[in-house]
Order: structure tokens, then sequence, then C-alpha cells
């Protein structure tokens, strides 16, 4: 059992995370879905989708897309809309870079798209560019970088796929502009999935759960694997459960440790639309990956608080998202918005600052 006790208004636990929470982002509903990660020293959250006005998918709500980009310049600062993405767009794959933000696939209302494109942000101003695209459409990825290559692991081809893809692509930024070009490597040894969880430690890269469609009704997986340029891919032992659409890319601890944030367990799937607005919410557990022992421990749990307006509004209190971006900025990990339980949204921003991260 993990122990608790409050410090400076945020909580702390064993395993060290101090939670607090950034300005909420400024649209009442909040969006699932959206890029997210830093730009010129800024934290920008662009896109992603919600049902606006109090909708959800059992009353008839209809489910909108964003193209609105929002710019926090410090984490005591305010929110600022400074943009448009080239269209409506969301759960694509967000990477941040030392040149900006760099958005990878996605969806809309219309279709999947295999679109990439840079974030970048000077003098105040927002600019996008246009990026090599992907080899196939793909929204609900997952992806990650490692020695300066940019990597993105299975997804959906398209919103009515009856499977999902086992599609694994790799971008080299070290290759000049005119270069670069994505690279089709050999898929995992397990089941096709979407909504997995990315990271890297060193030159590895790692693809943990997901789900996979099987006549496209989900399954909730809990295996897990390591990729390695020179040698392939290897089986990790299975996790203690699903963390599907947890925040992605894991964390790396100690150089050897990979944490994730919560996730769908898939233990409510069954009753979701039953419950409804008394749904639960999702996972608040934290899991740590550790590389030298190929195992997995628990290490502490989301600081989640409700309260008894939570039933009628989540974003009244504090729930752990999921289909949102982890980001790292100002020495903060950043939450931003996400899903807090099925068909809400939240515009909340949860962070916690934990030591030894590097």
């Amino acid at each position: 059992m993990i122990e608790s006790c409050m410090h400076g208004g945020s909580m702390v636990t064993q395993a060290g995370y101090h939670w607090d929470t950034l300005p909420a982002i400024p649209d009442k509903t909040g969006f699932a879905g959206s890029f997210a990660g830093v730009a010129n020293g800024a934290l920008i959250v662009a896109g992603g989708s919600n049902f606006p006005n109090g909708g959800t998918p059992w009353n008839g709500g209809k489910k909108v897309w964003s193209d609105r980009i929002f710019v926090l310049e410090h984490p005591q600062g305010h929110w600022k809309e400074a943009g448009r993405l080239p269209r409506p767009l969301g759960y694509g794959v967000s990477i941040s870079t030392e040149n900006g933000l760099i958005c990878i696939g996605g969806s809309n209302a219309q279709g999947h798209y295999r679109d990439v494109f840079l974030i970048s942000r000077q003098q105040g101003q927002i600019a996008v560019t246009v990026m090599p695209s992907l080899p196939e459409p793909l929204a609900n990825a997952c992806g990650v970088m490692a020695d300066s290559c940019i990597y993105v692991a299975g997804g959906l081809r398209s919103a009515d796929a009856q499977t999902a893809a086992a599609d694994f692509y790799m971008l080299d930024l070290k290759d000049t502009a005119a270069e670069q070009h994505w690279r089709i490597l050999p898929s995992w040894p397990g089941p096709a999935r979407m909504l997995g969880v990315a990271g890297a430690l060193g030159h590895d890269i790692f693809l943990f759960s997901g789900a996979t469609l099987k006549n496209g009704k989900r399954e909730y997986l809990k295996d897990a694997y390591r990729y390695n340029p020179e040698t392939g891919w290897h089986k990790c032992a299975d996790m203690p459960f699903a963390t599907v659409a947890a925040p992605t890319p894991a964390l790396i601890c100690n150089d050897h440790v990979l944490n994730i944030f919560g996730g769908d367990t898939g233990k409510d799937v069954e009753q979701a639309a039953a419950l409804r607005e008394r749904h639960p919410g999702f996972s608040d557990e934290i899991l740590a990956y550790d590389l030298n022992t190929d195992t997995w421990t628990h290490n502490g749990k989301i600081d989640t608080h409700r309260n008894a307006d939570a039933v009628t509004d989540p974003n009244a209190s504090i729930w752990a998202p999921v289909t949102t971006s982890f980001v790292q900025w100002n020495g903060l990990l950043v939450f931003p918005g996400g899903e807090v339980r099925p068909g809400t949204r939240t515009p909340n921003v949860l962070t916690a600052t934990v030591n030894g991260i590097k």
C-alpha cells in the first residue's frame, strides 16, 4: 500500500510524485486526443475532439473535432489561442523536438490521415510546416523518439476498420529534409493494436498494452515488447493489467525504468453503456517496468480527488485522463486535458513533479 501525505497543497506519495494542476485549457468542455508538446519553450495543445454543450454518445451528442492551437508560455501564465491546424484533427502522435511539436497522422469526421507537420513558434507566432507523410493513414497510434528517430506503432487506418494496424514506421530526423522519409520496419511478434503506449530507453523502443480488434470489437492487451534497431523485437514480461490509451510516451526514470500513468484496464468496458454518468473513471495506478530485471511493479497512484459535483460535472474534480499525450515541460510532467470517462472530456491540466527524472 502506498502511504501518502500532504505537502504544499499537493499530494506526495512514496514514489515521489507531487501532484498539482496548471491553468485549465480555455474550453469548458475540454478535448480528448489533442496534439501536445513543446515549441520554443512554450506548452502547445492543439486539436482533439469533444461533445460540446454537455452532449454524450448516448444522448445524441455529436463528436466535433477542433483545429484550435493553444499556447501556455510559462506555468504561471494564461493560455492563449495562437493559431489553427491545417484542418480539425485529433488522435495522432505528438513528438516534441528542438524545432517544435511534430504532429503525426490523426483523424476527423472525414477520415484518417497520413499528414505529418511541425508546429513551430518564433517571436510569439505559430507556423505549420509540412513534413513527409506516413506510408498509410493512421489514427490512435502511439509513438516516441530515440536517437533523433521517430517511431510510430499500431493504430487504425480508417474509422470503420475491423482490425487494428500492425504498422511500425521510423523517420530519421538526422537525415536532411530532402532525404527524410518514413521507413517501414518489421512489426512486433504479437497482435496488431491501437491505443498502445510507447516508450524509449537508450536505443531501445518499447510497445506496451493497447487494444486489438476482432470483428470490430476491442480486446484489451497486457503484452509488452522491446525493439532494438540492431537485434529486432524481443518479448517483455506481461503487464499486471492493460493500460489502453494511457498518456504516451512512458516516463523514463533512472535510465532503466519506464512509468505508465493510468489507462483503461477494460474492467468496466462491458458496463460502460449502462454506467454512463456513473462510470467510475479510468485507472489511477502507476506501473513501472524495469528493463534490468524485466519486471513490473506498482509505483503509486495518480492523485485523483472527487467531490459531490463529480457525477454531473467531472471538471469539478481531478480524474485520471486517457487519450492525452504526456509532455515534459519546465520541470513538470504534464497531462493536458483528455478523456476522464467514456464520452467525457476535461479542460483540466494535471501535472506532477518528481526527483531523478532524466
